[in-house]
This record gives structure tokens, sequence and C-alpha cells, in this order.
């Protein structure tokens, strides 16, 4: 018997078999790993076990590569907190949904404690920024990481005002010329300042939306999880991404 013990944030739940559940969850030493929870499609268990919830967890299996089996404690129902929070509600949905794009049982601790900081920091205003730089932290953990530190055109760190769609570098205003209509806007919270107002974090989102369909979700044949573009719509950002978003540029 193949035992271990972990902690762990719930990204899904599936019902199967006869009242039980398969959990999806990203824990923190053995990355997104799968598990039966016994009973999990009960009532009982159903107001504990919601997406964004932190477990202390335990995993049993006869072999190494079974589904095997949790055994879990609640420690924090974080979506429990935000009920009356619409926007909340679904950067928690939506988190866990593009956490589901990480390789299975492969460790990732960055992303794991970038989640559970996010979840915290729903307690501030700045949420909204905290999640997409989160995201930008899931596409740099896959090996997809935007360079939004320089203008790939004329080297400079300040006034970066977009991002190319085709190669994720950064550019300034001067060094997009004109190809910046088909450039991704980089809001000023990302680029080392300014506001993250509902138009800032609606670009922020249709950044980060572009490179994880493409790269992410893309290189597994997924599209997007319906809950990211939930989110998006709750800043106004556009679902599915225009053809701007996705036009090729020479940056």
């Amino acid at each position: 018997m193949i035992e271990w013990a972990d902690q762990g944030i719930l990204l899904a739940i599936e019902p199967h078999g006869e009242g039980h559940a398969v959990a999806q969850v990203l824990t923190e030493a053995h990355g997104r790993h799968a598990g039966l929870v016994h009973g999990g499609a009960g009532s009982r268990r159903a107001h504990e076990l919601q997406p964004g919830a932190a477990l202390s967890l335990n995993w049993r299996a006869r072999l190494a590569d079974h589904l095997g089996a949790y055994a879990y404690e609640l420690e924090t129902p974080h979506a429990a907190f935000w009920l009356e929070d619409r926007r909340r509600l679904a950067g928690i949905a939506s988190a866990c949904a593009v956490a589901t794009v990480l390789p299975e049982r492969e460790p990732m601790p960055g992303v794991y404690h970038g989640l559970t900081a996010l979840l915290a920091a729903l307690e501030s205003e700045a949420w909204p920024a905290a999640y997409v730089v989160w995201e930008l932290g899931v596409l740099r953990a896959l090996g997809y990481g935007l360079a939004l530190d320089r203008c790939v055109k004329t080297g400079a760190t300040q006034g970066l005002a977009y991002v190319s769609p085709r190669t994720g570098a950064a550019v300034t205003a001067e060094g997009a010329g004109d190809l910046a209509p088909r450039l991704l806007p980089l809001p000023g919270f990302l680029a080392g300042g300014g506001e993250w107002d509902d138009s800032a974090i609606a670009a922020g989102l249709k950044l980060t939306a572009h490179f994880l369909k493409r790269d992410a979700f893309g290189a597994i044949h997924r599209d997007l999880p319906p809950a990211r573009w939930r989110l998006a719509d709750c800043f106004g950002t556009e679902s599915p991404l225009s053809a701007e978003s996705n036009a090729e540029d020479s940056v």
C-alpha cells in the first residue's frame, strides 16, 4: 500500500459510482492529483467539497499508478465566504478551472502557493490584479512566460504599452508604431505602475487568456474553461477573443 499526506486546494469534483466522487486537487508536493472520495457525491459532503476549498489530505492506493482514495479534513471553505459576491466566486471558479491545465502528478509548488496566496488576497480589493498575476505565473510554470520587463524593440523599461500576441514580448508605444492596433494592450499594473480599475483588469484578463488559450490549453487540445470566460465577462472582456487579439504581427 502506498500512502502520503499533503495540503491541497480542491479544483473540481465529479460523481463516480454510487454516491462517490473523484476529486481533482492541486497539492503542494504532489501536483495536480486525482483521488476517489467515498461518499463524496452525497449531500452531507456537498457543502464541503466546493472548488477552492483548502484541504488536509491523505491519499492511499495499492499501486502508484492507481486512482487511489482520499481521506480529507476541510481547512478553509473559501467559496463559502463569498456567496454574496459574484465576482469573487467567479474568480475562485476560474482559478480552479485554469489550474486543471497543469500536468497530472507533477509537483508545481510555486503555482500551489500562488493559488493559496490568491485565495487569501480575496480579502483585498486588489484581488483581480493578483488573479492576473497568478495566471502569468501559471504560464511561466508551463514554459510560456511572457517577456514584460523591457521593450523588445528599444530595450526601454519604462512606458511599456503593448504585448505581441505572437511572441509575448512587451513593447512601448513608440516601438509599436503602426502595429499598435494589432497588439494586446499591457495594463499599467503589469508594467510597474498604474491603476487596476475594471478596464485595466479586463485588459489583463484578455492578455493572459490569449496565451492560456493558444499555448497552455491549446497544447492539450482544450479550449479555455467556461468558468474562465465567465470571469472575463464580469469585467467586460469580450469572449471569445477578438480576431485582432489573434492577429499575427512582426514584433
